[in-house]
């Protein structure tokens, strides 16, 4: 009987143990996001936050076997929040660059992107060398302005170089004439001039090609691992291309 009860303790023990093992991994990603970030992640006319972004994110996690929370931030402060674990992940069309290399753990690319000039429709503007003396603006701590910030030669040349919080305020700005032009990711500027034909064309130059990746703390692998898992999974069995298909058109998955 004692050896009965010994027995029966220990796989008790064991059993406890390994359902404290398994409590360690996490049931729900908290993820931070611009929400007028179109078509990426942005508010639906029922204040739903909808997009690209948002579906890829969902149908991942979902394979990961985890919940997932949408948080609107400051995309400025995108790194403090991350830091904070106030958030644990950054969904949100976000370019690869050495600097976030370094800041962030990254997960492998899922989609190609590039950042282009855009002005308002009979703009007189159809260069980037046409820039000189125009009033030029980005979303603050944007790819957009880390290009333009190292850009000097260009940089100079304007008669005035703005930063917006979002690039909802940018576009309302170029529509009451206050800027001349604006540097933007290709599929939010693709999405406005699919929406507004007559009001927005973007220049055949553009200030440079990317890949886009989702951010996590830069001691964090659990997250960045079943991500990766869940995209490439995404990617093999055609989820990533039908979702891209759905908000863009064309398939911008490849890279």
């Amino acid at each position: 009987m004692k050896k009965f009860l010994l027995l029966a303790m220990t796989l008790l023990m064991a059993l406890s143990l390994v359902a404290g093992c398994g409590s360690d991994s996490p049931k729900k990603m908290v993820i931070g996001l611009d929400d007028n970030f179109a078509p990426m992640g942005f508010r639906n006319e029922k204040n739903e936050i909808v997009g690209y972004d948002i579906d890829l994110a969902k149908e991942a996690c979902k394979r990961a076997g985890m919940e997932v929370e949408f948080k609107p931030i400051d995309w400025a402060s995108k790194e403090a929040e991350i830091k904070g674990k106030r958030i644990d992940a950054i969904w949100n069309c976000f370019t690869v660059n050495p600097e976030r290399q370094e800041a962030y753990t990254l997960s492998k690319p899922y989609m190609v992107n590039a950042q282009l000039v855009v002005v308002p429709k009979g703009s007189e503007i159809t260069k980037i060398a046409d820039l000189k003396g125009k009033v030029l603006a980005v979303q603050d701590d944007s790819t957009g302005s880390y290009i333009l910030d190292r850009n000097n030669e260009l940089r100079t040349s304007l008669k005035d170089y703005r930063k917006y919080p979002d690039f909802a305020a940018v576009y309302m700005d170029m529509d009451a004439g206050r800027i001349d032009a604006m540097v933007v990711d290709a599929v939010l500027a693709r999405y406005y001039m699919v929406k507004h034909p007559d009001k927005y064309v973007a220049l055949e130059e553009n200030l440079g090609d990317e890949v886009v990746a989702v951010a996590f703390r830069k001691d964090d692998k659990e997250y960045s691992e079943k991500i990766n898992k869940a995209l490439d999974e995404m990617k093999k069995d055609g989820t990533m291309k039908k979702i891209s298909e759905q908000w863009m058109g064309v398939d911008i998955t490849k890279y």
